[in-house]
């Protein structure tokens, strides 16, 4: 399994001065983080892969000290990033022992859904909510469907997309 993870709430990028990968998360994005962590922490999780913009390791750190992991920085799942570069990622993870997270940007993730739904996989891009997570179900190797889990269902029923 893989599990895209967008970004926690980090407030207003149009009031934030500095530099925009620096944003950190906002009081309700660290509570959203907390709550994905619950939600992903009893998944076998063996990689933990982020941006490196400060709002998306903070969203996978609740996370990551839950499960002991490092969170792995990768330019891949930056902002603005090359969607080809980004589907290569998930594909090479998709070979991989054991479930992997992947937290990324409102643009990177729909890009690599839409790769993915060129493939025959039924996914809806537009969902992609701050905090929010795509289960990505893999078989033999590759992405069989997507289930999206919004923030505010975690814990809850699940709207499957095949």
């Amino acid at each position: 399994m893989l599990y895209l993870v967008r970004h926690a709430s980090a407030g207003d990028r149009h009031a934030w001065r500095a530099d925009d990968g620096a944003r950190p998360l906002d009081s309700m994005g660290h509570a959203q983080a907390e709550a994905i962590a619950a939600t992903l922490a009893a998944a076998p999780v063996r990689r933990i892969l982020s941006s490196p913009s400060v709002r998306c390791t903070q969203t996978v750190e609740p996370l990551a000290v839950k499960l002991r992991l490092d969170i792995e920085r990768v330019a891949e799942l930056a902002e603005g990033a090359d969607g080809w570069r980004a589907e290569a990622l998930v594909e090479r993870l998709c070979g991989e022992a054991g479930d992997s997270v992947l937290c990324s940007h409102g643009d990177v993730i729909p890009e690599v859904l839409w790769r993915l739904g060129h493939c025959g996989i039924e996914v809806n891009p537009a969902r992609c909510k701050k905090a929010s997570i795509w289960e990505l179900h893999v078989t033999d190797g590759a992405v069989s469907h997507g289930i999206y889990r919004a923030p505010r269902t975690f814990g809850a029923s699940l709207e499957e997309l095949t």
